[in-house]
């Protein structure tokens, strides 16, 4: 899969590429390709006159300066020209806004299995309405709140699809027990030591003992127990859509009837 990226600020992408385990997903073996391609396509290499200018003001006035629609048509030609020269399809165009919809696992899972995408990181007031219109196939969001700019959620997209791949992960469970991964918020996870003084004035907090028991089938349920514990007191509307997709056993919904919210 290749993701091409435009941005004003390919500055940003190379020292996360090669960092921490997720770098093996986008690293290159010698003669192959990297499971997670990237290209950066610099939106200044695509403006004209000797400022490469790439934004202006907005019509009807107003505060902030709107990214022109020129240079990323140009770069989004250079993309698809880029794409049919290497004979592979042309990807569908993504561009982080507010506007779009929240990202989801779900929706992470999709892109990890899919031939990859074209990610436009906005910058300003945002991007010419009418590059939206005609180039745009899908607008998202990391949630509801404001970012300078669509390089972040951009990095958030591709760290969250590289973990998804082969052999990237030292445990290839480990993004199977994450939240969201079955539609619930993950359990509480401890390690060493086995109590722990978090405070002189506080006793010391222990490991739960189910955990050092080493009854698998007793650590499974009580993490499942935590799993819909946690969900059903911060996030309770999972459960309604766990619920909606049959995922809760009855197990489940005998436990969190005796739950005391």
């Amino acid at each position: 899969m290749r993701f091409d990226i435009l941005t004003l600020f390919p500055e940003l992408f190379p020292a996360f590429l090669s960092a921490g385990v997720t770098r093996r997903a986008f690293e290159a073996p010698q003669g192959g390709t990297a499971q997670v391609e990237t290209r950066l396509w610099p939106l200044r290499d695509h403006a004209e006159g000797n400022y490469r200018r790439v934004d202006d003001r907005p019509f009807g006035g107003g505060p902030g300066m709107v990214m022109l629609a020129q240079p990323l048509l140009r770069a989004l030609d250079a993309v698809r020209a880029d794409q049919q020269a290497a004979g592979r399809p042309a990807t569908p165009v993504i561009l982080f806004s507010p506007a779009g919809r929240s990202l989801t696992q779900e929706r992470v899972r999709s892109l990890a299995r899919s031939d990859g995408a074209v990610l436009i990181c906005g910058r300003y007031e945002g991007i010419d309405q009418r590059v939206i219109d005609a180039k745009v196939d899908e607008e998202i969001s990391l949630g509801d709140f404001v970012l300078s700019g669509g390089e972040l959620p951009a990095l958030a997209l591709l760290d969250a699809i590289a973990r998804l791949q082969p052999g990237v992960l030292n445990d290839a469970q480990s993004h199977e027990q994450d939240s969201f991964s079955d539609g619930l918020l993950d359990c509480p996870h401890y390690s060493r030591p086995e109590s722990l003084a978090v405070h002189p004035a506080l006793p010391e907090q222990p490991v739960p003992p189910v955990l050092l028991s080493g009854h698998h089938a007793e650590i499974a349920r009580w993490r499942r127990q935590r799993q819909l514990e946690l969900t059903a007191r911060r996030r309770p509307d999972l459960l309604v859509t766990a619920r909606a997709r049959g995922d809760l056993t009855d197990a489940d919904e005998r436990f969190l009837a005796g739950l005391k919210l």
